[in-house]
């Protein structure tokens, strides 16, 4: 398998989950980068590069956005709506991470335009394998765009 880096960026408002997420990458993935914004607002600040956010070197654009949809600010079905419908940021994908289960939700974020929808397991080898398949087929099975 390639070993090139895939950046992530995270869009997680709770610090509990941001910290297993990282542990769950950091155990389970040899190739990701994450970087974490707290809220919606936040992500379409780091997406279009508007401060704090505009240092390129130091806030590279993502090759993967994990987004949940319960944020404070902005929530996560706004900014999927607003990144679909920007001609720049379209082609990110975007991977749904949330706890919802709710069909409405699921259904809703596909139409907007997410890349997948996944419910976030509630014990940490759960995490641990789905940071594995993410690791598998967004890092190393399919051709990302360039930024």
């Amino acid at each position: 398998m390639n070993k090139k880096q895939t950046m992530v960026l995270v869009a997680e408002d709770d610090a509990d989950d941001r910290l297993l997420i990282q542990k769950a990458f950091t155990k389970g993935c040899e190739t990701g980068d994450l970087v974490y914004v707290e809220d919606g607002d936040q992500l379409m600040r780091y997406l279009k590069r508007q401060a704090p956010y505009n240092n390129e070197e130091k806030y590279p654009r993502p090759q993967i956005v994990l987004l949940d949809l319960n944020m404070p600010k902005k929530d996560g079905r706004e900014a999927l709506k607003e990144i679909k419908s920007d001609k720049e940021l379209c082609k990110i994908p975007v991977i749904i991470f949330t706890t919802s289960k709710q069909q409405e939700d699921i259904e809703s974020m596909y139409m907007l335009g997410s890349n997948s929808y996944i419910t976030k397991p509630s014990s940490f080898d759960g995490l641990l394998s789905i940071a594995k398949e993410i690791e598998t087929y967004w890092f190393h099975t399919v051709e990302l765009p360039v930024s």
